[in-house]
């Protein structure tokens, strides 16, 4: 956009506000499932030019941030209020939704207009550095403090560009995400005061860093494609049932949901197979209620058959949220109680408090779920996997924290709370970064959300839609080592952001 363009606007304080609302609207397009990506090289030269203009006013920059997140998370998170729609007690809180949450993620890309407002921005190599720092920077803390939320960072608006993004097994999602913040702002460079030739070789090189990086990406796949199967000696079946989400407040029979179950899976029970069914199956059900049912899986599962369940278990009068490994008799073998609650879905901050006036968790039952810290790996066969349940799956190198040899992931999820929205979508992308920046096969099975295997390249070898029911079958996958990111994790973001401000520094000094 032309920088006369941008001066008229400003003009008027309220026009530029709203104008900044527009940029984060159009920006949440880029995101999946519209994966238009090409609109943060207009939105990003845009803001950072706004930013120069107005960078001796800092409350108004303040105010251009909040208003620029505010449009871009309204645009791509309204689908949370979905989840309040299915209890009456707690319908009053979706207006306070739709606002309340993009209001609080909008709150660090307010701080980061603001401290960008010390720096005295300019036209320059140094300044468009010092943003894509301090933006990239400031969405790493959004992903990990106060319990965390890296839901739609920029970086997800490449993720059908899966050879680009071979990139996350050595340096991760938060360093490639400082990397793309960089090349969406690379437009900027032809308002700079240096001649037009310069210019052109300075984008040439920046184009030809990206092919290298997908020749780098192409290289590796075709390297993959050459390696051996690996067979399990069994064969993993998973499960997408899409068993509808208004289960959770019927009086539907237990034994009716599971008949469904079993007709879906179609056990055969002469070959050795690991069923994986996804969470929030069995509404209202913990593993020792399952037990009243449990002739329906001696009579349909064999001795050769095991069973990942997604259902709730006790201890001590404690709940958690597990996945179960069992036998065709439902004797546990292993069980995993999730580690990472959602805030409010499955547990209530400030509980006694928000009791009194009649608030509970969103999630079926008032008392709030239990966190596990153990995360260990369950062996099936020669093998060990990964468990993580839900949105465990969107943290970034936090995924095996003891560094264990695993071999593959399996994710079980409930996407229903989403609704008909985009949020299955945005869920499921999580997934393709996790498999390349671990480097392992990941097997996730959800109902009401996409099901699927993907390699640990990030390509979907098979995937069933939110929108229907199935069974993917695996007898044998392609296994890679651990990856550089597996075994450093996100130090790696944090020497990105030493190279960073050492090239701030030198070409501070420079003038450029």
């Amino acid at each position: 956009m032309n920088v006369k363009i941008i001066k008229n606007i400003t003009n008027s304080e309220f026009k530029i506000l709203i104008f900044s609302s527009i940029l984060g609207i159009i920006s949440s397009f880029s995101l999946p499932p519209y994966n238009l990506f090409f609109l943060n090289f207009i939105v990003f030269p845009v803001l950072f030019s706004l930013i120069i203009l107005l960078k001796n006013h800092k409350k108004y920059l303040f105010l251009l941030g909040l208003f620029f997140g505010f449009g871009y998370f309204c645009s791509n998170l309204y689908w949370i209020s979905n989840s309040l729609k299915f209890e009456d007690t707690l319908k009053f809180l979706i207006p306070i939704t739709i606002i309340l949450i993009p209001l609080v993620m909008s709150f660090y890309y307010a701080l980061v207009f603001t401290l960008l407002s010390f720096f005295k921005l300019k036209y320059n190599y140094s300044s468009i550095l010092i943003f894509a720092l301090l933006f990239s920077f400031f969405e790493y803390l959004r992903g990990n403090f106060f319990t965390g939320f890296p839901w739609n960072l920029v970086v997800f608006s490449i993720v059908e560009y899966t050879y680009s993004l071979q990139l996350l097994s050595i340096i991760g999602t938060y360093s490639l995400n400082l990397l793309v913040v960089s090349l969406f702002l690379s437009p900027t460079i032809f308002f700079f005061n240096i001649n037009l030739k310069l210019k052109f070789i300075i984008i040439f090189f920046i184009l030809l860093l990206v092919i290298i990086n997908n020749i780098y990406g192409i290289k590796k796949f075709e390297n993959y494609k050459k390696l051996k199967n690996e067979d399990f000696k069994f064969k993993i079946s998973i499960v997408s049932p899409k068993i509808g989400l208004k289960r959770y407040f019927s009086n539907e029979k237990t034994s009716k949901i599971i008949d469904d179950l079993i007709k879906i899976s179609n056990p055969d029970k002469n070959v050795e197979t690991l069923f994986i069914f996804p969470e929030g199956i069995l509404p209202g059900k913990t593993f020792n209620d399952l037990q009243n049912y449990k002739n329906l899986f001696y009579e349909s599962f064999s001795k050769k058959h095991k069973i990942i369940l997604g259902i709730n278990s006790e201890d001590n009068f404690r709940i958690f949220n597990s996945l179960i490994l069992a036998d065709n008799r439902l004797r546990i073998i292993s069980q995993y109680d999730k580690n990472k609650l959602v805030p409010f879905g499955e547990y209530l901050p400030f509980e006694d408090k928000f009791y009194k006036i009649g608030l509970k968790k969103v999630t079926q039952g008032y008392n709030s779920f239990s966190p596990s810290d153990e995360r260990n790996l369950i062996k099936v066969g020669n093998y060990n996997f990964l468990p993580l349940i839900c949105y465990e799956i969107i943290y970034s190198g936090k995924l095996n924290n003891k560094k264990k040899k695993i071999d593959y992931i399996i994710n079980i999820s409930e996407d229903g709370w989403f609704g008909n929205s985009i949020g299955p979508s945005q869920h499921f992308i999580h997934s393709i970064f996790r498999s390349i920046e671990e480097g392992k096969n990941i097997f996730r099975s959800s109902n009401n959300g996409i099901s699927a295997h993907i390699n640990p390249l990030g390509f979907v070898e098979e995937s069933i839609e939110s929108t229907q029911s199935g069974v993917i079958e695996v007898k044998n996958i392609k296994l890679i080592s651990a990856t550089l990111f597996a075994r450093e994790g996100n130090k790696i973001f944090f020497y990105f952001i030493v190279i960073y401000i050492t090239f701030i520094f030198f070409l501070k000094r420079k003038d450029l």
